[in-house]
């Protein structure tokens, strides 16, 4: 088990625990973090569970799919590093990962 740290745009932080397998929309959903609705249940339809990420998970994580590419033009704050936490399946050795939350969700 392993730690992840969510950040809010306001700079509040919300660190939980996660099982490896689990991705960072169910992690956040379960634990209360706010910002992150995940409204279509993690099916990659909606823009709800926008995340930005550091370079380094980037890198580690490879790229978006073409269907969660698609999802995230729609999303106001998008950035080179912005993902949809259903498509982030969380292993063991992202523990410490540091999760930006945008201001706005879709």
């Amino acid at each position: 088990m392993g730690q992840i740290t969510f950040i809010e745009h306001d700079g509040s932080e919300h660190t939980v625990e996660f099982e490896s397998g689990m991705s960072l929309m169910q992690i956040a959903v379960n634990n209360g973090v706010p910002s992150i609705d995940g409204d279509c249940g993690g099916e990659c339809a909606c823009g709800t569970c926008h995340v930005i990420l550091e370079d380094k998970w980037i890198v580690k994580l490879g790229l978006a799919s073409s269907n969660e590419l698609q999802m995230l033009d729609l999303t106001p704050e998008k950035t080179n590093n912005s993902r949809l936490a259903c498509q982030v399946i969380v292993q063991d050795n992202m523990d410490g990962m540091k999760v930006i939350l945008p201001e706005f969700q879709m």
